[in-house]
């Protein structure tokens, strides 16, 4: 993976979820005190399922 962490809105971390690779591989997604984990292979299949159009933008 390229990234370690993503802001999810135009402010910072501290006030916004963050998407990020912790040590161990896993995908944290949230904001404390909530976090969703994602193994490899289910943050694979997500990207997977974004890039060939089976997960679009919610209007």
């Amino acid at each position: 993976m390229s990234f370690k962490k993503i802001t999810l809105c135009k402010l910072n971390s501290e006030y916004c979820p963050t998407v990020e690779v912790v040590e161990d591989g896993r995908v944290k997604i949230g904001e404390a005190p909530e976090f969703a984990f994602l193994s490899k292979d289910q943050w694979n299949l997500l990207v997977e399922n974004i890039l060939s159009n089976r997960l679009s933008k919610l209007n």
